[in-house]
């Protein structure tokens, strides 16, 4: 006998459970209409059988594939280096693991890689989409709107053309970073420099325009642009050095940025944070609790962050499949931050 013959049929469940099959399918399926003893007994009947629904016919009945596609504007060597985000993956994932709903996890190497995710959403694979790390330049936001999925962003998108209705979730990334440079100033500093995330992202730019909110741009040497990485922070300190050898404080874009800089004012004999203060931003504990000295940085609750994005887009499905619409959710859901103090500043 094969494998696909013996496995427990609905014919099988709703004959168990004493009921027409059309009830065992409206209640395995997630149906209404269907009184609660009866949904008990069919379940009990699942239980005992061990019924696994076929996906296909589900999908018949209910519109819905029970897979969502995670989609990351990077390359996998940034991604599986960079903490933040396992972070926001976790987050996501726990919250489609609470629905039964299956993670399809995409990634961008390049233009060819841009169209097949096009292609792929476009295919009917998956219910919907969260995307996050865009840059600005990306084509992800045309082709994922082409293939017409129900999507929610991470970060803030950079289109400013109001065309384009977005859903999405992100950080106070402006204030948080105003806080961090406001306490810097706190401290007595009077040279405080900014390290930044790579400007074609709209949390860069943010944090960006949260140090310019409290320092000015008087002076542009002390602004030096990175890349979110460890050795961009490394390359933009020494660079920052050259330029302002005065420097007694800086704020970088995020942790890795910081601990990166760490070790050059380590090797150039700065001691921290007693001739430059440090500040990072996100507070991925990994990263914070272990650079010498231990790291003052802005917390986002990136975990959180992931959850959200992920409640929202099955909060959007749930209207759509019970034709209540897809409109009437927040456009843009936006979270505090923190400053967490430690050591460096």
């Amino acid at each position: 006998m094969t494998e696909t013959a013996s496995r427990p049929t609905l014919e099988a469940v709703a004959a168990r459970a004493g009921v027409s099959r059309a009830t065992a399918s409206r209640v395995v399926n997630g149906g209404d209409g269907v009184r609660e003893p009866l949904v008990e007994r069919v379940r009990r009947a699942v239980e005992e059988l061990g019924y696994v629904p076929n996906q296909a016919a589900r999908s018949l009945v209910t519109r819905r594939h029970d897979a969502v596609a995670v989609v990351i504007a990077e390359p996998e060597t940034r991604v599986f280096a960079d903490p933040f985000f396992a972070l926001q993956l976790r987050g996501i994932s726990k919250e489609l693991t609470a629905h039964d709903s299956q993670l399809v996890l995409l990634l961008t190497e390049g233009r060819d890689d841009h169209a097949r995710v096009g292609r792929y959403l476009a295919g009917g694979h998956v219910d919907g989409a969260l995307v996050f790390s865009l840059h600005l330049d990306d084509p992800l936001p045309q082709l994922i709107h082409g293939a017409g999925v129900p999507t929610v962003f991470g970060g803030r998108p950079g289109w400013g053309d109001g065309a384009r209705r977005a859903v999405y979730v992100d950080s106070d990334n402006r204030g948080g970073a105003r806080e961090a440079v406001r306490h810097l100033v706190g401290l007595g500093r009077t040279r405080v420099a900014h390290i930044t995330g790579a400007l074609d992202q709209t949390s860069a730019v943010d944090r960006l325009d949260g140090f310019r909110d409290v320092m000015g741009d008087d002076d542009p040497r002390l602004v030096v642009e990175g890349d979110f990485t460890p050795a961009g922070g490394e390359r933009a300190m020494r660079e920052l050095l050259e330029r302002c050898p005065d420097v007694d404080a800086v704020f970088a874009a995020n942790d890795l940025t910081a601990s990166g800089a760490l070790r050059v004012l380590r090797e150039r004999g700065r001691r921290v944070p007693d001739d430059v203060a440090v500040i990072g931003f996100d507070d991925m504990l990994p990263v914070a609790e272990q650079t010498d000295p231990p790291l003052t940085t802005v917390r986002q609750d990136i975990e959180e962050m992931g959850r959200l994005m992920a409640r929202l887009l099955l909060r959007d499905l749930d209207r759509r499949t019970g034709e209540q619409g897809a409109d009437g959710g927040p456009a843009g859901v936006v979270l505090p931050t923190t400053l967490v103090r430690r050591v460096s500043a």
